[in-house]
């Protein structure tokens, strides 16, 4: 599997073979099919494997803490595993073809963004906001994280994990702490109502 996940890092899903992949595990075609059925399985395997570490790392480091810290904890945690696993980061960050697999880094969003939601569900209703905007917020500063992620392995590798993870986390935490329970600004244009 760390052959697989280096080769479908480097070449993609389309340009790699199971040839290759067996021949540099320094195996036989045959072990890599009896195993995996197929370049999918594989693929979904390394896929599956990569979202549990990622989806382990974040869950840590929200489980305690202010709620800040466990912002910042998340972030980093992130960045860190970006920065630990590029070959892993680029593997779910690819598009496969597989119906299993091609929701790699769209299921490690969604993984994510469900477990914060908790996180802000509870801390929405503790603060006196509406607990079922949480995962519109969750989402939201998930999405931003892994785009900073993608940005940071192509080109920002001059920053530090932990100087952009502060970055992200002030900027998150800067817009949570100032969240409007109402965010519809006086006379702001809204949308009339639509007559059934």
């Amino acid at each position: 599997m760390e052959i697989g996940r280096s080769v479908f890092a480097s070449k993609g899903y389309e340009a790699t073979s199971i040839e290759e992949v067996a021949q540099q595990a320094g195996v036989s075609k045959p072990i890599v099919y009896e195993h995996f059925g197929a370049k999918e399985g594989l693929y979904a395997a390394i896929v599956d494997r990569e979202l549990e570490d990622l989806v382990a790392r974040v869950s840590a480091s929200i489980a305690q803490g202010t709620p800040r810290q466990r912002f910042e904890d998340a972030v980093l945690a992130f960045m860190s595993y970006v920065k630990e696993e590029p070959a892993g980061f680029a593997v779910l960050t690819r598009d496969s073809p597989t119906a299993a697999a091609r929701r790699g880094l769209t299921r490690v969003i969604d993984d994510l963004a469900q477990r914060v939601s908790d996180v802000f569900r509870s801390e929405f209703e503790r603060a006196g906001y509406p607990s079922k905007v949480a995962p519109i917020y969750a989402n939201a500063l998930v999405g931003m994280v892994t785009q900073v992620g993608h940005w940071w392995a192509a080109e920002g590798k001059s920053f530090s994990t932990e100087n952009v993870a502060r970055h992200v986390a002030a900027l998150g935490w800067m817009g949570l702490r100032h969240l409007p329970k109402d965010p519809a600004a006086p006379g702001a244009k809204r949308e009339p109502k639509r007559r059934s």
